[in-house]
């Protein structure tokens, strides 16, 4: 029974970990894992630019990933958005923009990694 309160809190952080934070649209699903999900667009965009690529956890053990566009930086650049799918394996995968031209087809190299 002494261990109860810190079950619930990890699970209500986890809960909230895993919602689609604000200003965030969706791009899709994917039946992989939110790590590889997300290994998979920074490569993508590596490649694509020739530019650094920046990945933040925002969930341990690459369970809620975000990857920064080329040329953009935590905590406020644009990235994609990858997090635990709510219906069962898999990620959900949504797009964060922060304006300006810096996005460019970000959106549609997504769609290859799903």
């Amino acid at each position: 029974m002494k261990y109860l309160p810190l079950i619930a809190l990890t699970v209500a952080i986890s809960a909230c970990a895993a919602q689609p934070p604000a200003g965030v649209q969706s791009v899709g699903q994917s039946q992989q894992p939110p790590g590889a999900v997300a290994q998979c667009i920074a490569k993508k965009w590596a490649d694509t630019s020739q530019q650094q690529v920046v990945s933040q956890d925002a969930l341990a053990n690459d369970q809620a990933v975000d990857v920064y566009v080329p040329g953009q930086q935590p905590p406020n650049g644009s990235a994609a958005v990858v997090r635990p799918s709510r219906s069962g394996p898999g990620s959900w995968v949504g797009f964060r923009s922060a304006g300006g031209g810096a996005d460019g087809n970000a959106a549609g190299s997504i769609n290859a990694c799903l």
